[in-house]
């Protein structure tokens, strides 16, 4: 069993009609940064607001009618949920998705406003999965997998023929990998097309298997670990997906959380565009291995858009940080009054921002004549932080950035 290029040119033509030919466009400033021409593709603007959309809506069109009579039924908490939830409705397909009891009730409830009838069943992948299966042949419905399934794959791959008949000629394309379904698919259409593009796959560092068996490492250790992408949080690749990669991926890489969480800040602040840790797994890629890539022409899958309110307030608050724009100063000075106003009052004459402001004089002062005054202080950046530390020093202030 395979996929080939007229397979996804045939998914092409059935989907065409119901999904987002989104945009494939170069980030001048993004380009500008690593010296790289990045161009990005945004799936995170379907209505669903990801790629899956593609390869679930293949499927559901390839269904007989007793099967679509009968219905589908699904194990996801993400994103293939969604998107099998949304065109199932359409289509006047009923739907059915198990998810583990620990799902976020937003992915819940946003997977039911979509008609799908929703199962919260077990709390490790294999208990669903199993459960689902069961249930499956119970009730006689077809099961759609979200990413080892031909149709599926196939539809993913359409992605790449948009690509590569957008006229924004690249020579490298990076693609976030999970299961496989979407760099399988991507890969099948670009290679057949294009065959000396590089098709280079991305996984997070916490779940790297199919890196590893493509690399034909021992498979790593998975744990439950939490991370921001966990889109692509899969612990093995399907059969039919490693099979694909083999044959027509280039190279795997591996990137962190730290990457992950700087990419979807930067996509946030210069592109204006929300992106989920898988989303961002691409532009995580062109940032930290930028020296393969100078002067390249590089495309990227922001493929997903999805992602928590608290993760991306987090995220953000943390790229802040990273940025030297949100900082924590500690600060001695002499315990008698007038002190504090100083220091503030030098603050605000060099334009900086203090959020948050506490005082104490039971820990970390030199003397028992001295109080240490903490601050949260915003900024625009790290030459202000130095600015702030001269002048502080210079009135004769032992102050000092802390992690």
């Amino acid at each position: 069993m395979t996929v080939t290029v007229d397979d996804i040119r045939s998914a092409q033509t059935l989907i065409r009609p119901s999904v987002v030919q989104t945009p494939f466009e170069l980030s001048e400033t993004l380009s500008a940064m690593l010296g790289v021409q990045l161009y990005l593709k945004f799936e995170n603007q379907q209505f669903t607001a990801s790629f899956k959309e593609r390869g679930a809506l293949h499927r559901l069109l390839g269904l007989s009618r007793s099967e679509r009579a009968q219905g589908v039924i699904a194990m996801s908490a993400g994103n293939h949920a969604q998107a099998l939830a949304y065109h199932g409705r359409r289509l006047r397909i009923p739907t059915t998705i198990v998810m583990p009891r620990t799902t976020p009730n937003s992915k819940v409830e946003q997977t039911r406003a979509h008609g799908a009838d929703v199962i919260l069943h077990g709390s490790q992948f294999d208990e669903t999965r199993a459960f689902t299966k069961e249930l499956a042949e119970e009730r006689g419905l077809t099961l759609v997998h979200p990413y080892d399934d031909p149709a599926v794959i196939a539809g993913q791959g359409t992605l790449a023929l948009e690509i590569l008949a957008s006229g924004n000629r690249i020579d490298t394309l990076l693609v976030p990998i999970g299961g496989g379904g979407l760099i399988s698919g991507v890969a099948v259409a670009a290679k057949a097309l294009q065959p000396s593009i590089q098709i280079i796959g991305v996984q997070s560092d916490r779940y790297p298997a199919a890196h590893d068996a493509f690399h034909g490492l021992a498979p790593t250790d998975v744990t439950n670990h939490d991370t921001v992408a966990d889109g692509i949080a899969v612990k093995s690749p399907g059969a039919l997906t490693i099979d694909l990669i083999r044959r027509y991926v280039d190279d795997i890489v591996l990137v962190s959380e730290d990457d992950i969480e700087q990419a979807i800040f930067v996509l946030a602040e210069i592109e204006k565009t929300v992106v989920e840790g898988a989303g961002a797994a691409g532009v995580a890629a062109a940032m930290r291995h930028k020296e393969k890539y100078q002067c390249k022409r590089v495309g990227t899958i922001l493929c997903g858009g999805n992602i928590d309110r608290m993760t991306l307030s987090s995220v953000l608050q943390r790229g802040m940080v990273r940025s030297h724009r949100l900082v924590r100063l500690e600060v001695e000075v002499p315990d008698i009054p007038g002190a504090l106003g100083q220091v503030t009052q030098l603050i605000g004459e060099l334009h900086s921002n203090i959020l948050e402001i506490s005082h104490q004089r039971a820990f970390d002062a030199s003397s028992a004549r001295a109080a240490i005054v903490n601050m949260v202080l915003q900024l625009r950046g790290e030459e202000e932080a130095d600015q702030v530390l001269a002048a502080l020093s210079a009135r004769g202030f032992d102050a000092r950035f802390v992690g």
